[in-house]
């Protein structure tokens, strides 16, 4: 299916990217998606943790982020 894509059209792909959204956001945009990925990850987990068993509870974005927030260092 992807046979014809190779180090080439990957870095064109990577510069059109880079053109479109700047050097400043694409941090922002990869943390931004690392962040949705870490959140669906652990909702998946939780929704096969509560087939296994009815008393599990579904990880919610609140607890995600105040354990995000507690691994950040103080910025001052």
């Amino acid at each position: 299916m992807f046979n014809g894509i190779g180090p080439p059209e990957i870095l064109l792909v990577l510069g059109v990217v880079l053109l479109l959204f700047g050097g400043k956001k694409l941090p922002e945009l990869a943390r931004g998606s690392g962040k949705a990925l870490r959140i669906f990850k652990s909702e998946v987990k939780a929704i096969g943790d509560d087939e296994a068993s009815s008393d599990a509870k579904p990880a919610s974005v609140e607890a995600l982020e105040s354990a995000e927030a507690d691994k950040k260092p103080e910025q001052g």
